[in-house]
């Protein structure tokens, strides 16, 4: 799975450096990725120190809007109605553009950290809820019945089986929710300039400088893959009874 996805980088790699030399692509639309690389190289603590903000706001966004969303996800899956009442709202987060309120949360929760990881974590909760209840929902009835049979109290129904019923399918919304969050964590430090990171940088080096830019996005987009290796992994260890983990042994 590692071979296949480097090999799927480097073709990309490949063919990206190709069409900006066969075309003559000029710098101010699009780098070769041999210049990003060089740009990355020159200054690598620069870039790295970058790398850690930018993937310290993300991970503490996603952390909070996990907690939150298992909560309230466990509390509309409880209600059809709740469902269907908390449905427009978790939407209307999550297609609201961004630039519309997020000088208002700036305004509300000062310069620095707290606004980026605010935004991370209120734009990923709707993903984590929507999961949370499917997966709550798709709990096995005949192990409701057995716990119910033993007069398991709700808690513990709650822990025994709709959290590992819901387990995949959190993960899964995880894996879309790594991209937002780098997304967010990027336009966040770039609208918040006193803030390090990636987006901070990239936000300086619009119409300025192409090679940092660029290096910015190259960068974000490699921390995205990071993450999404470690989710794998968790995936592995958390979910070893999960047919998706056998079926996975098997093929590999």
């Amino acid at each position: 799975m590692v071979l296949a996805g480097f090999a799927g980088i480097i073709v990309f790699g490949l063919l990206w450096e190709l069409f900006v030399r066969v075309f003559d692509v000029q710098r101010f639309i699009l780098l070769a990725p041999s210049t990003i690389l060089r740009e990355l190289a020159d200054r690598p603590r620069f870039y790295l120190d970058a790398v850690a903000v930018t993937a310290r706001h993300a991970a503490a966004g996603i952390a909070i809007s996990l907690v939150v969303a298992v909560l309230l996800g466990a509390i509309v899956a409880s209600s059809r109605f709740l469902e269907q009442a908390a449905q427009p709202v978790l939407v209307g987060v999550l297609v609201a553009p961004w630039v519309a309120y997020f000088t208002s949360i700036v305004l509300w929760l000062g310069r620095g950290d707290p606004p980026v990881i605010f935004l991370v974590a209120f734009v990923t909760i709707p993903a984590f809820v929507f999961a949370t209840v499917a997966g709550m929902r798709s709990a096995d009835p005949a192990a409701h019945e057995l716990l119910a049979s033993v007069d398991a109290g709700r808690w513990e129904v709650l822990w025994r089986l709709r959290l590992p019923a819901a387990l995949p399918t959190i993960l899964a919304a995880a894996r879309y929710n790594v991209g937002l969050a780098l997304a967010a964590a990027y336009y966040g430090e770039g609208g918040n300039l006193t803030v390090a990171g990636l987006g901070a940088a990239g936000k300086r080096a619009i119409g300025q400088n192409a090679d940092v830019l660029w290096a910015t996005i190259v960068a974000t987009a490699t921390l995205g893959a990071l993450f999404l290796g470690a989710l794998s992994l968790i995936e592995r260890v958390a979910l070893r009874w999960h047919v998706s983990q056998r079926t996975r042994t098997r093929t590999a």
